[in-house]
């Protein structure tokens, strides 16, 4: 059995690493806004100190924290990821990407559709939704009626198009 390192102790995770972020918090609120006045440093970290050990007493605002902290994580992981693919599609120019906007809706919509495809199949969600959207009775013709209202779309899109 691996032994259990201080990072994953429940000291560590459900005590200290609570307690630091909402007193880091509240000690950033109470430094900027001034609100029990100005040089009172140690009164605004008493202050925070008293309000983060309250927290951690309670168990359900923990939990909700926590939870929260947890889809911010993976929510900024995303929002890098999609920006570090943007960046390597634009060459690093994201102010003005590319000249041609329909080029932008591309790499836009491409790099999109990637990020999705690859959380629903790390996060295991890809085999429920596949068998979702295609083990059905009603899935085959549906899916064979979408693929002709594409074609028909397209095609008079195409004919619209080249009439202007």
């Amino acid at each position: 059995m691996a032994n259990e390192s201080f990072v994953q102790s429940s000291l560590f995770v459900d005590y200290l690493l609570p307690f630091f972020l909402i007193w880091t918090i509240v000690f950033a609120i109470l430094q900027k806004t001034k609100l029990l006045g100005d040089g009172k440093t140690q009164i605004d970290a008493l202050v925070s100190a008293v309000i983060g050990l309250i927290f951690i007493g309670a168990l359900y605002p923990k939990q909700l924290v926590g939870n929260m902290i947890l889809f911010l994580t993976v929510a900024m992981i995303i929002i890098f990821v999609v920006l570090l693919l943007w960046g390597f599609a634009t060459g690093g120019n994201l102010s003005q990407p590319f000249t041609n906007k329909g080029m932008n809706w591309f790499f836009g919509i491409l790099i999109g559709l990637s990020v999705i495809s690859a959380l629903l199949y790390f996060s295991g969600y890809n085999s429920i939704l596949s068998s979702f959207l295609y083990g059905q009775d009603w899935s085959s013709p549906f899916w064979s009626n979408i693929f002709f209202i594409i074609i028909v779309a397209v095609v008079l899109a195409f004919i619209l198009k080249t009439k202007k």
